[in-house]
């Protein structure tokens, strides 16, 4: 697999790259400036990747306005996918949040700084439980209808509403979301139990954010490390100052780096190939801040796990389902629900 073997996304037309480009890094204190983030464009585009993202909220702005100039020559052969809902400038309550009125402006705002006339994918960025589902599907379906967004997409939203909204549109008629964006990694699997599912059944691709868990599933914090710390800049203090580092995340890095190394790979590869395993993700999101790092996250396309090491990393990893779940997977409950019988599940 490699960056131009596309990808469906969700149940849509729209053909993807295996890998998204995240642009979360362009413009930051903390990022890339902006020759390093040309040169991490660039390399992507050139190798065939054709699916970048960014946010409005990113670096107030900046990384729009740096992926818009980037991206000028190519528009045509890109899939740009941007965000609304976190406010840029403090101060004004309908500047913020899932509204209508929050949308249209933020889409215009996009609109400038990406110097384009339309946007490949528009994600509702963050859930603000205040606003009704009706008005967000009938904005979102206007402004495709205004040819100004194409697809539909969501993140950071409880599964029950990501159904109700997604059915919702179906029966009235709106555009359907065809991508969710989760945190979803090795060190965060709580996805698995409603969000990933529901996005199976709904027709919705999945595109996680953080596969590398903001580092910690890079080899750097893997017991032995040479240099635990980021030596590149980052967040690598602050993750270490909440408590992220601790004995749990070190013994997946661990079991992480085992598999690396016993296939000849990095951790980040490994990391984002068991991802990439899942057969409803559709492209997970890089957040390179070097060319190196963006080399190394690529060469997780050239990684087969094997149904081995995939178990390994799943033990090292596991997470408590919850109920209903695990009440559901209970041996007489799945005896009473068969009547003692065996059903090959559906397809």
């Amino acid at each position: 697999m490699k960056l131009d073997t596309y990808r469906l996304l969700g149940r849509s037309g729209l053909r993807v790259s295996p890998l998204a480009l995240g642009t979360m890094t362009f413009g930051e204190s903390w990022g890339a400036e902006e020759a390093a983030s040309r040169t991490i464009f660039d390399a992507y585009v050139d190798r065939g990747g054709n699916f970048v993202d960014t946010a409005g909220y990113y670096a107030q702005g900046a990384s729009e306005t740096l992926t818009g100039k980037f991206a000028a020559a190519k528009r045509q052969q890109l899939v740009l996918s941007t965000k609304y809902s976190l406010a840029v400038e403090r101060g004004d309550p309908n500047a913020a949040g899932n509204g209508r009125k929050n949308m249209v402006r933020s889409v215009e705002a996009s609109l400038k700084r990406l110097q384009t006339d339309y946007i490949d994918l528009l994600f509702l960025h963050v859930w603000d439980d205040t606003t009704p589902a009706d008005e967000i599907l009938r904005a979102f379906d206007d402004l495709v209808r205004a040819g100004k967004i194409l697809y539909l997409g969501i993140s950071d939203t409880p599964a029950w509403q990501i159904a109700r909204l997604q059915t919702m549109a179906e029966l009235r008629g709106w555009s359907q979301f065809a991508a969710l964006q989760a945190e979803y990694s090795l060190l965060q699997r709580a996805p698995e139990r409603d969000m990933i599912p529901a996005a199976s059944a709904l027709g919705i691709g999945v595109m996680p954010w953080s596969p590398l868990a903001s580092g910690l599933l890079s080899g750097k914090y893997a017991t032995g490390a040479v240099n635990p710390a980021d030596p590149d800049g980052g967040r690598g203090g602050m993750i270490t100052a909440v408590g992220k580092v601790n004995a749990a995340t070190i013994a997946v890095a661990d079991a992480v780096k085992g598999v690396a190394d016993a296939i000849g790979a990095t951790s980040a590869q490994v990391a984002l190939a068991w991802t990439l395993a899942n057969p409803v993700v559709v492209a997970p999101l890089l957040g390179a801040r070097t060319l190196r790092q963006l080399e190394d996250n690529i060469g997780a396309l050239d990684i087969e796990l094997t149904a081995e090491h995939l178990a390994t990393l799943d033990t090292a990893s596991a997470s408590e389902v919850g109920f209903p779940h695990d009440f559901l997977q209970l041996p007489f409950i799945r005896d009473g629900l068969t009547g003692g019988t065996t059903i090959v599940p559906r397809r």
